[in-house]
């Protein structure tokens, strides 16, 4: 049965113009990724970004802005009767210190946004977000 599979995720970009990525194990692969997954059931985008949130780095959204939906047909990396419809946005956090995980198979790393390449990602859609947001980063203030 062909479906759709909705994803939802944070970009988070400190004041030393750093970008949040995690690695994480998913059926036996690395992932490096920007922080974030998949809509449940009743669940609203937004809610569903700031619980992923919260699950991967136990901090709290504050603020948050738009960035990208996707706007191809991409199958998903992992089964191939999915189509994955990915949501991207800006997250501002109430404490940078406090991020972690409590989970022992995701890592957060911090990458300078000028050392920031679609190759560092894992999932095609996270490539094209990379490639937008280095486009931004020319043209913007990110601190």
């Amino acid at each position: 049965m062909k479906r759709f599979n909705i994803r939802v995720y944070g970009i988070l970009i400190t004041p030393q113009k750093q970008v949040l990525l995690t690695e994480e194990h998913f059926l036996g692969r690395l992932l490096r990724k920007f922080p974030g997954g998949g809509l449940r059931w009743g669940e609203g985008i937004i809610d569903c970004l700031k619980r992923e949130w919260r699950e991967e780095t136990q901090t709290t959204i504050i603020r948050f802005q738009h960035f990208y939906t996707t706007e191809f047909f991409q199958r998903s990396f992992f089964n191939p009767d999915d189509q994955i419809i990915s949501i991207y946005y800006r997250v501002w956090i109430d404490d940078l210190n406090r991020l972690r995980s409590d989970n022992p198979s995701i890592m957060l790393r911090f990458f300078p946004l000028a050392a920031l390449k679609p190759e560092l990602l894992t999932l095609p859609i996270d490539k094209v977000v990379a490639k937008k947001l280095i486009e931004e980063v020319r043209n913007q203030d990110y601190g």
